[in-house]
């Protein structure tokens, strides 16, 4: 099976377009809604991080199904890798309307907490949280179809379901927002319309496989195990990105705005440097699959070394924009202060977080979830939190919430280092 560099960044130019739809469609909304007002970014900025909190399944499915997958398709069993899928895409229908139930009860306090308290950009908050819920199930399904694309080494389908589908959200945002006149609310729309578009897609692409399409809970309830560590590293990061979002809502609008600026680009790059570590996690899982574990200890140095190079060059493009990058998101003075009070750490962060995000590929491809987990709730508890709020107890001001994610970082960088030169991730088999 190839393993090589182009292979590798094959896999990893599929991945980056897959990984970066809901961020674009995020991106898509702050720079459109971002010209509607203060009181509207900020409110996106609150209602984003809850949307995200949501919508915290996806990564689980997503994640766990690749790496089952990839190991059986390493084997020759590209029928047993597909099943994988459908019995993610089940999952990913029950906790979708879950979380669609769950996420209206609560969407009014919710918004309050984050906003810092009941006002116009609670309110706001609200009602697009309220709309942009009803995408949750076709996020999740897109979700799980990539897990099991990424398994099966399939680079096309995912990136035609997710290009269609940002072609409709960037068509539709600015069209419902303005001239239609829906404002806030229009990009919450646009983003439903293009989500539903795109899981409809992943299950017609689905169906041609030609496997069996019911559900088969012994397979589910061994991908709910596997993803039993997946939610809760994801619980950590949309913790922390929570209680940032709180403490800056607290310490005012234009702190909210630029916070969210600042973490909407910081999720777009560090995807940007994920998509090396869903081209690892296919092949480690894969050369794994197979027994091959020289094979896996490559393709672990290899993107590794792609990361640190991409983060570099990534850092030094954003260092030499940090005055203009801001002005394409907001005209607010005071959000564009805050930005720059901020953006030495987003720069900061780049070129480590491009050798992270390999590392965390390369193991979770290994199945070695368990390990990836600890270290990110350790990293979150005597990290990012307990900096965040310190931030807000110290008048540190929205540098100090970011300083926060910057300890986040470093401290999973140095463990996921210290994991990978050993061999204890090395396990060979179809399953973990």
């Amino acid at each position: 099976m190839d393993h090589s560099p182009k292979r590798i960044f094959s896999l990893a130019g599929s991945a980056f377009i897959v990984l970066v739809a809901e961020p674009i469609f995020l991106l898509v909304d702050t720079a459109v809604v971002g010209h509607l007002g203060r009181v509207p970014l900020a409110a996106l900025g609150a209602a984003g991080a809850l949307m995200t909190l949501l919508a915290i399944l996806g990564t689980t499915l997503q994640y766990g199904t690749t790496g089952r997958a990839a190991r059986y398709f390493g084997a020759g069993r590209r029928d047993a890798a597909v099943v994988e899928g459908v019995q993610a895409s089940w999952l990913a229908v029950i906790f979708g309307l879950i979380a669609l139930g769950v996420g209206q009860v609560i969407a009014g306090p919710a918004t309050r907490l984050i906003a810092g308290g009941p006002g116009e950009v609670a309110d706001a908050a609200e009602s697009w949280l309220r709309i942009a819920m009803f995408g949750l199930p076709g996020i999740l399904l897109i979700a799980a179809a990539n897990g099991w694309l990424r398994g099966v080494q399939d680079t096309r389908t995912p990136v035609r379901i997710v290009v269609l589908a940002n072609i409709i959200s960037a068509i539709a945002c600015p069209i419902l927002v303005y001239p239609v006149g829906l404002g806030l609310e229009g990009s919450a729309i646009a983003n439903v319309i293009a989500q539903t578009f795109g899981a409809a897609v992943c299950l017609r692409a689905q169906r041609r496989e030609q496997v069996p399409a019911k559900p088969d809970w012994p397979i589910m309830k061994k991908q709910l195990v596997v993803s039993r560590d997946l939610v809760l590293r994801a619980a950590a990061f949309q913790g922390s990105y929570l209680t940032a979002a709180a403490v800056a809502g607290r310490m005012g609008a234009a702190q909210l705005g630029a916070h969210q600026v600042g973490l909407q680009l910081w999720n777009f790059v560090a995807l940007l440097l994920d998509a090396f570590a869903i081209a690892a996690q296919a092949l480690v899982g894969a050369a794994l699959g197979r027994g091959n574990l020289l094979a896996a200890r490559e393709t672990a140095l290899r993107v590794t070394k792609y990361g640190a190079i991409a983060g570099l060059v990534i850092g030094v493009v954003f260092a030499a924009g940090w005055y203009v990058i801001p002005q394409i998101f907001t005209a607010d003075s005071a959000v564009q202060n805050q930005a720059h009070a901020l953006w030495p750490w987003l720069v900061a962060m780049m070129p480590i977080g491009g050798i992270l995000f390999a590392l965390d590929g390369v193991l979770l491809g290994a199945g070695d979830n368990a390990y990836v987990r600890t270290v990110t709730l350790l990293s979150a508890l005597f990290g990012y939190i307990p900096l965040a709020v310190a931030a807000a107890v110290f008048d540190w001001g929205i540098g100090g919430v970011w300083a926060g994610l910057g300890f986040f970082i470093a401290i999973r960088f140095i463990a996921m280092t210290f994991r990978v030169k050993g061999d204890r991730w090395l396990v060979a088999g179809e399953s973990r």
